[in-house]
């Protein structure tokens, strides 16, 4: 029984969203896995917001124009639609609206998700909401 990795063994990945990317892997082809890269798109964009990963708002911005025009292409229920523009233009703004985005496709695109991914998307809005009470609050003065 080995108890560490080789030395030339590849260190694990960490993957964000998981559930969804399993989703959308063993979804047929169509309907349920193109909302469900949608989803992930518009939950990956999201949640650089929370993570200090350094993008400038600029970087952000174009990052939405490009995710928008990806969506374009998908063959989405028009139902869906707007809920994954909002997202994907909430990602390029602030916490709190990104978090509001993020409600509106897990409200829209619950049908088609399995309670894995759609738990990843509620942990995201409480993570931008939580950025956003920590970043409002008012510092205490004695």
């Amino acid at each position: 029984m080995l108890v560490s990795q080789p030395p030339y063994a590849l260190a694990p990945t960490s993957f964000r969203f998981a559930a969804l990317a399993a989703l959308a892997g063993r979804a047929p082809i169509g309907g349920q896995r193109e909302v469900a890269l949608a989803t992930y798109v518009a939950a990956r964009l999201a949640h650089d917001i929370v993570v200090d990963r350094g993008l400038s708002q600029a970087a952000r911005v174009e990052r939405a124009a490009h995710a928008k025009h990806w969506l374009s292409t998908l063959a989405l229920p028009a139902a869906l639609r707007p809920a994954f523009i909002s997202s994907v233009d909430a990602s390029a703004g602030e916490r709190g609206a990104a978090a509001r985005a993020v409600k509106s496709v897990i409200a829209a695109a619950a049908g088609f998700l399995d309670p894995a991914a759609c738990e990843e998307l509620a942990q995201l809005v409480a993570a931008l909401e939580s950025h956003v009470e920590s970043s409002d609050a008012q510092p205490v003065v004695k």
